[in-house]
C-alpha cells in the first residue's frame, strides 16, 4: 500500500474541483465557438464588386457611380451602397476616386462650385480637388482622394477596396 493517504475532504476536494472545471468548460465551450466562428468562417467572394457601369461608355467626364454589396459584420448581414467617381484621363486611362472628402468625410461633388469650374468640391468647408483628386493647396483637405483599384470583366467595371493614393 501506498504511505500517502488521501483523507477524505481531499478525495471531495478534488473530485469537486474535477466536477466543477468539466462543467465551466462546458458552458465555455459554446460560447468561445460562437465568439470565434464568424472569424474562422471561409468566404469564397471577391475583393472586386460588380458596378453597373461599362467599361465602352466610360468618357473623360467623371460619371459618378453607384454599387451596392453584401456586407457581413459578425452575423449581421446588411446591403452597403458606395460611390465612385469614374473617368478617362487623358492616356486614355481609367481613374475611379472616392467621393469622400480626406478633411471631414463629406461627399465631394463634380463640376459643383461655380467659382471653380472642372474641380471636384466638397460643401462642407470648401475643400477643393483637382480633375485627378489631388488636393488644392489653401483649402481645408490635407491629403488627394483615396483610387478604388479596379478591373474589367466581361465589359463591365469592377471595384475594389477604396485605397490612398501612393505618392510618386
Amino acid at each position: 500500500m501506498s504511505k500517502n493517504h488521501v483523507s477524505r475532504r481531499q478525495f471531495l476536494n478534488y473530485t469537486l474541483t474535477g466536477v466543477g472545471g468539466f462543467m465551466a468548460a462546458g458552458m465555455l465551450m459554446p460560447m468561445v465557438r460562437f465568439a470565434v466562428d464568424p472569424v474562422l468562417k471561409h468566404t469564397g467572394g471577391s475583393d472586386f464588386i460588380a458596378t453597373p457601369q461599362k467599361v465602352s461608355d466610360i468618357t473623360n467626364v467623371p460619371t459618378r457611380v453607384d454599387f451596392t454589396f453584401t456586407q457581413q459584420d459578425a452575423w449581421y448581414e446588411s446591403e452597403v451602397t458606395n460611390s465612385a467617381w469614374v473617368f478617362k484621363d487623358d492616356k486614355g486611362e481609367i481613374i475611379a476616386l472616392s467621393p469622400v472628402c480626406k478633411h471631414l468625410g463629406c461627399t465631394v461633388d463634380w463640376n459643383a462650385d461655380k467659382a471653380n469650374p472642372d474641380h471636384f468640391y466638397c460643401p462642407c468647408h470648401g475643400g477643393l480637388y483637382s480633375k485627378d483628386g489631388t488636393n488644392i493647396p489653401g483649402t481645408p483637405p490635407i491629403a488627394p482622394l483615396d483610387v478604388y483599384p479596379f478591373q474589367e470583366k466581361d465589359g463591365y467595371l469592377y471595384l475594389g477596396k477604396a485605397e490612398p493614393r501612393k505618392e510618386a
